[in-house]
């Protein structure tokens, strides 16, 4: 959704509304150039989450091509256990 920064300015409550109801952000324009995007708290955090996440991921296949050692899930399962059974 794309709105004016006046109608944020204007109608703060049913921005929130209409964010809340969507579940999606709202593009805020200036002069109808972008400057800004609303959206609720927890769309913005559930989107960091997916983002460091993200960010993990390529640092884990990034160390994996730098030749870090790999494991497969039967050699996991095989440590887990031994570790259990050490305990």
């Amino acid at each position: 959704m794309i709105r004016s920064a006046t109608a944020l300015r204007n109608d703060y409550d049913g921005m929130v509304k209409l964010s809340m109801e969507k579940q999606e952000p709202i593009y805020l324009t200036r002069n109808g150039d972008g400057e800004m995007v609303f959206l609720p708290i927890e769309l913005w955090e559930k989107r960091q989450a997916e983002l460091e996440l993200f960010a993990e991921m390529l640092r884990r296949e990034q160390s994996r091509m730098a030749g870090a050692k790999t494991y497969t899930a039967e050699e996991m399962r095989s440590d887990a256990e031994a570790m259990l059974r050490e305990s």
